[in-house]
């Protein structure tokens, strides 16, 4: 039944041009057209079609998803490993910042832009590829999405052994530079505006009261880390053996 499901979305139904973007992404024709659709239809279109579903129930299913699949994966991966060492490459993995970059490698964004009102931010793009993890499992069940994700994403698109060794949380790597050396740090939103009908927010970066670097992102905490980043090339954070004397020309 689901075999004359995928033929007729890829060569009759209304939206067999989405059936044939999506089958080179994802690999496959879906059954369930309709789910992956909705996957992509960010919830700044309620504000054109306010009775249309949008994508927040299927990313909330495939966030819970994910992050299942990711713990086991890493579970058996590292039989040796501790907890904390776990928890952490979990975090690594599923948080915002990887998720974009993940969605943004398989092109995720040009199926977005045709259900999103106006600019898109680094942050729809994760939130699309958690409601795309979801509307696969509606369509595999579990044991079938499993071996997808970690076929088709964890092994495609990450390397594993790199992120054991790379931090990139901007704030926590700010914040510990700062108390280390004895300066005060502060992330200010600075503003709150509308843009393409969505919250934005502009947050700064101050260090020792001087502001050293700034960002907008319809996301709060995606604008910190942002910021953050700025800060830290500013400032020249890891970038150098004497970070402190290059940094004290910015800081007073």
């Amino acid at each position: 039944m689901d075999f004359v499901r995928r033929f007729y979305n890829l060569y009759f139904s209304d939206d067999r041009e989405l059936a044939l973007r999506l089958k080179p992404i994802l690999g496959f024709t879906p059954a369930r057209l309709s789910i992956f659709k909705t996957a992509f239809y960010h919830k700044s279109m309620s504000n054109e079609t306010p009775d249309k579903p949008t994508n927040e129930r299927l990313e909330y299913l495939g966030d819970a998803i994910l992050s299942t699949v990711v713990a086991e994966y890493l579970f058996n991966k590292y039989p040796n490993k501790n907890e904390g060492f776990l928890t952490k490459m979990r975090s690594k993995i599923v948080k915002r910042n990887t998720l974009n970059e993940i969605a943004d490698n398989m092109g995720l964004d040009m199926i977005l832009s045709d259900y999103s009102m106006g600019k898109l931010s680094s942050s729809m793009l994760g939130n699309a590829l958690e409601a795309l993890v979801g509307a696969i499992y509606i369509e595999f069940g579990y044991e079938k999405t499993k071996n997808y994700i970690i076929k088709n994403i964890l092994m495609k698109y990450l390397d594993i052994n790199d992120l054991e060794t790379r931090d990139d949380n901007h704030k926590s790597i700010l914040l510990e530079w700062c108390q280390k050396n004895g300066h005060e740090v502060s992330f200010n939103t600075l503003a709150k505006f509308k843009m393409d009908k969505r919250d934005c927010f502009k947050v700064g970066v101050v260090v020792n009261g001087e502001l050293v670097a700034t960002a907008e992102d319809f996301n709060k905490k995606s604008a910190e880390q942002t910021a953050a980043h700025k800060a830290i090339e500013k400032l020249n954070i890891n970038e150098t053996a004497d970070t402190e004397s290059n940094a004290q020309q910015w800081i007073h």
